[in-house]
């Protein structure tokens, strides 16, 4: 038998995908009858679900019918908001569409005059209702945007590509359609995408330049204090990225011959980072379904409801990114050549920066993102600020309690003195 490496790449590429997709298939059957047993078993009278074995069983049932990937984006779930002592509802709103993203605006009736403020969100196997929590403390203060990326399985080969120079693209656009004035967040992965647009745009005198430019927890320049996700991205040159983790999208979706970084490797690979965490949080799911506790095991289904919809990237946006930001370095060390031109965030003079870090994160370590304020050399000091948080992780630089109490009034405070 032949080995694998005598397997011809046009052959092996689409495997990934099919391989998946055949798993999920074959599971479906077996989901649908646990779903429908358990939606039967809810006519049953109290005291027969209420039977130890009964209990167990149908936990069971629930926890196979969630075995499974979503590829549609979740809702933000934002129907309102307190603004001062009033609840105002919120509409969500795309402003600008195309085949790869969309502007959001999470309008609030009857608000007018406050910043306006665009939220870049990673594009790294997940939607960008992932930042749900995030936007939620933005909105009182805040006129939100966000940059809501979708799947690229379901772009069609003929709207062409998608890869880090359409990125920084979209984000040029994005805050010229907002208009002059506006403030821009970027969040985790994009802050090289967005210093990039923004030292672009003041390079042009562009009237859409943002006001003030927060980074946080990206990888600006990732060669300080490299943790294990950045070893892991140097250890093997970028054709061993293109030969084991892009596949071709099937003939089934849109973007039938697309090729692409399934979101379903992204999240393997995250899980496995958390293996023994996830296990556990599925054992507790299973515990407290099957004794009733129905408030504990909602608060692990509504965190795996948004965990498992999971979005592909393009193959070009996933292998430049890898190439340009976590193996050459090409920001930092002034070599970043976007839409044929050469990046320069020293051009950037007349946009406040602040950059935020968590003690703790170990996907992005401390020094990483402050790093821009070296680069920015053309913004005076008292424009700079840099904020660490203490005794948080990644995901706690923009989400959870101390992000809402201690990290955004930082943020806010920047806002309002740069706006």
């Amino acid at each position: 038998m032949d080995s694998p490496d005598c397997v011809p790449d046009s052959v092996k590429e689409p495997m990934l995908y099919r391989s998946f997709q055949a798993a999920t298939d074959m599971l479906t059957p077996a989901r649908l009858v646990a779903g429908l047993a358990s939606s039967a078993l809810a006519f049953a009278p109290r005291w027969v679900r209420d039977v130890p074995s009964v209990s167990r069983v149908a936990a069971s049932w629930d926890l196979l019918v969630r075995a499974g990937l979503t590829h549609h984006r979740p809702s933000y779930s934002i129907d309102s908001v307190r603004v001062g002592a009033e609840e105002v509802p919120v509409e969500v709103e795309e402003v600008v569409g195309t085949p790869f993203g969309g502007l959001v605006r999470f309008r609030k009736e009857g608000i007018s005059g406050q910043p306006r403020v665009l939220l870049v969100a990673p594009l790294s196997g997940h939607f960008a209702t992932l930042l749900r929590g995030t936007v939620q403390t933005l909105l009182p203060d805040n006129e939100v945007y966000i940059t809501d990326w979708r799947n690229a399985r379901d772009a069609p080969l003929s709207e062409g590509v998608f890869g880090f120079d359409e990125y920084v693209a979209h984000v040029i656009a994005f805050l010229e359609a907002i208009g002059p004035g506006a403030h821009l967040i970027g969040v985790c992965q994009p802050c090289a995408h967005a210093l990039a647009a923004v030292a672009l745009m003041a390079e042009d005198d562009n009237p859409a330049t943002p006001r003030s430019m927060t980074l946080m927890a990206g990888p600006v320049d990732t060669r300080i204090n490299p943790t294990k996700v950045n070893q892991l991205a140097t250890e093997k040159p970028i054709e061993w990225f293109e030969k084991n983790l892009i596949s071709t999208v099937p003939a089934r979706y849109p973007g039938a011959g697309r090729r692409v970084y399934p979101g379903f490797v992204q999240l393997t690979a995250f899980m496995m980072m958390n293996s023994k965490r996830h296990v556990d949080q599925h054992v507790d799911l299973w515990t407290h379904l099957a004794l009733g506790r129905d408030e504990e095991a909602q608060s692990i289904k509504t965190f795996y409801d948004e965990y498992f919809a999971v979005l592909d990237l393009t193959a070009e946006f996933y292998l430049e990114t890898v190439s340009r930001v976590f193996q050459q370095h090409l920001l930092p060390k002034g070599e970043l050549i976007c839409g044929n031109r050469r990046v320069n965030p020293a051009a950037i003079r007349k946009t406040a920066l602040m950059t935020v870090e968590g003690e703790r994160d170990d996907i992005c370590a401390v020094g990483q993102t402050v790093a821009a304020h070296s680069l920015c050399s053309g913004i005076y000091a008292n424009r700079k600020r840099h904020h660490l948080q203490p005794g948080v992780g990644h995901y706690g630089v923009f989400s959870g309690r101390k992000w809402s109490t201690q990290v955004y009034p930082m943020v806010r405070n920047m806002i309002l003195a740069a706006d």
